[in-house]
């Protein structure tokens, strides 16, 4: 391993420990980040779900990508309500597209599709019942946790970025059950850390357009 890719390596793990254990804290930071990736996911898969193209491979989904995750940073960092409906929709979608490949379906439109409707609903009923806080914590342990999983399955698996951005559910179990089990240990308790030191605090909405 290069020393630069040990650095961004380093720099990859720091991040998502901090997202994992102080994602809702560091709210304004986390949603636009997390905005752009699932937005540069989603849009590629929209294309491979459409086209039948591969995932990220073709110019049209790097475009795509791009200009989806574009457009949810910025109104991410703009619109707090959107940000959190952004990120709790990435949890449905990511969830189902990963349940729905564990029971053999491959991914194509009807997975892309009915992981689309999840995630409305989802995005949906957290801002039904305000639970905005707590969708935040949960969501931001598993994302935090998923980051340093990645990072180590392409560092030490060589596993390349675009088939964990496809699938890191089935990519995680075909590689080794371990890195399952750092994901659970992380996860739970970036969630613990965050209930705990949180209990007395309250991000404050924001809406930055109007500001």
């Amino acid at each position: 391993m290069s020393f630069e890719l040990f650095c961004m390596g380093t720099i990859g793990l720091l991040f998502g420990l901090a997202v994992a254990f102080l994602g809702y804290r560091l709210l304004w930071i986390v949603l636009p980040i997390w905005g752009f990736f699932f937005g540069l996911a989603l849009g590629a898969q929209t294309i491979q779900a459409i086209l039948g193209d591969a995932f990220f491979g073709t110019v049209t989904s790097w475009v795509v990508g791009f200009i989806v995750g574009a457009i949810f940073a910025v109104f991410s960092y703009l619109f707090y309500f959107v940000a959190v409906a952004i990120l709790s929709g990435s949890l449905g979608y990511s969830l189902t597209v990963g349940l729905l490949a564990a029971i053999g379906l491959d991914f194509g439109f009807l997975v892309w599709l009915i992981a689309i409707v999840v995630a409305v609903i989802v995005a949906f009923l957290v801002l039904r019942f305000n639970i905005q806080k707590y969708a935040v914590i949960v969501i931001t342990a598993l994302g935090g946790a998923g980051v340093i999983v990645f990072i180590m399955l392409a560092a030490f698996e060589g596993v390349l970025l675009t088939k964990i951005l496809s699938n890191p559910v089935m990519t995680a179990i075909s590689n080794n059950w371990l890195y399952l089990l750092l994901f659970a240990v992380v996860a739970i308790g970036g969630i613990v850390v965050q209930l705990r030191a949180s209990q007395a605090y309250e991000v404050e909405e924001y809406n930055r357009y109007y500001a």
